[in-house]
């Protein structure tokens, strides 16, 4: 029981964080489509693409603004996803097979029919790389809307969103792993792969000091990135080998997470929303929602998030593979499924790795922020309408 209240209070404390969090990123998207469309954005632009950093024969460590933010700041936020994950699967929503059933069928038809109906549109044309791109889940823009209807929705729905979001994102970790990563360098992977089997050796000899994972990630983080898998990879991989237990004493792994919550929500997320939604509202943009690439954004996170995540969902309580969160209708897991929509920030990113060309960056960028917009909207107004006007945890 103890155990239970215990894993209770971090997912508060991790959904009230990560809500916030949601706010503060609204602010810092408008303060960037402020800024790029000001006689700052320029400057901006020069800030982002200047080289910080050291550079010798040996050590390459000289990259722009920018990429240290989508490639170094992100990689903490990946670490923390990846200790969200862990923790999780071992004493977690994803836990045993009935507790994970239905976010992970959820998120598996929230990540498969976006993809498609993208393919489906961008077959044949130069966007057609970017099926990755309506795949994603922002958790905490979606909490942080959930958030606003507080406890007039039951708790097993935020946990259910929570866990959705956690999966989704492990399912675009591995599509940026396996489908966004070119010119290989296998023996970077090499050193990466026996940084990998020393943190797992850690693991097993019971060492618990974080400085034994940490030193040693920041390594598998140098060669991961000169490999040419992305490098943000190296953040998961980490903490997957940071030690956990199932008990009601605090463990390395749930240290780590509480120290990095506010961190990653407060700081490393705003940075990265604000460098890239600094969008300069051009002729023609509008008109590229309409393009093949505009319309397979849209129509995936608007239209193929909700279908996909409902249709999986309904099939997996159909054959009694899992079952609906206590008090949780199905008109509020069409609200949560329309939650899920707002891709935001891991879109973005994933857009970047998908194109080099800067104006297919800038229509996808702002394809995801209508459609995200759209989605949170719609979402707030089928939850509002389907939320329990009594409060069904007035605790939380």
């Amino acid at each position: 029981m103890l155990h239970r209240l215990i894993n209770l209070r971090v997912f508060r404390s991790f959904f009230k964080s990560a809500s916030a969090g949601g706010f503060l990123l609204m602010f810092f998207v408008a303060l960037s489509l402020l800024v790029a469309n000001s006689p700052l954005g320029e400057g901006l632009e020069r800030f982002l693409a200047q080289e910080v950093g050291y550079e010798s024969e040996a050590v390459g460590l000289r990259y722009s603004v920018l990429l240290w933010v989508n490639d170094g700041l992100m990689a903490v936020f990946f670490l923390l996803v990846g200790l969200e994950i862990k923790r999780e699967l071992v004493e977690g929503e994803l836990s045993s097979f009935r507790q994970a059933a239905l976010p992970i069928f959820a998120a598996i038809g929230g990540v498969m029919a976006p993809a498609l109906i993208y393919a489906s549109i961008n077959a044949g044309t130069p966007t057609a790389s970017g099926w990755g791109i309506p795949m994603a889940t922002d958790i905490a823009f979606a909490i942080g809307i959930l958030s606003i209807l507080g406890s007039r929705l039951p708790i097993g729905l935020k946990i259910f969103l929570t866990a959705l979001a956690i999966v989704d994102d492990l399912m675009a970790i591995l599509v940026i792993a396996i489908f966004y990563s070119s010119d290989l360098h296998l023996n970077y992977l090499l050193y990466a792969g026996g940084i990998m089997a020393l943190l797992i050796a850690f693991n097993r000899f019971g060492v618990t000091s974080l400085l034994f994972y940490l030193v040693p990630g920041v390594f598998m983080w140098y060669f991961i990135h000169h490999s040419g898998v992305h490098a943000t990879l190296a953040g998961v991989l980490t903490a997957l080998t940071i030690p956990t237990n199932d008990t009601a004493r605090e463990s390395p792994l749930e240290k780590l997470e509480h120290a990095l919550v506010n961190p990653v929500n407060f700081v490393i997320m705003p940075i990265f929303a604000f460098v890239n939604t600094n969008i300069r509202f051009e002729a023609g943009m509008v008109e590229g929602l309409f393009s093949s690439l505009g319309l397979g954004i849209l129509l995936g996170l608007v239209v193929g998030k909700p279908l996909g995540i409902l249709l999986l969902s309904w099939l997996s309580v159909r054959m009694r593979l899992s079952a609906l969160p206590a008090g949780v209708s199905w008109g509020q897991m069409f609200g949560v499924g329309l939650l899920a929509g707002i891709g935001f920030t891991m879109s973005i990113f994933i857009a970047l790795l998908s194109f080099q060309e800067p104006v297919f960056q800038t229509n996808a960028k702002f394809a995801i922020l209508m459609a995200s917009l759209v989605s949170g909207m719609a979402g707030f107004l089928v939850l509002r309408r389907y939320a329990n006007r009594k409060g069904l945890n007035p605790g939380f």
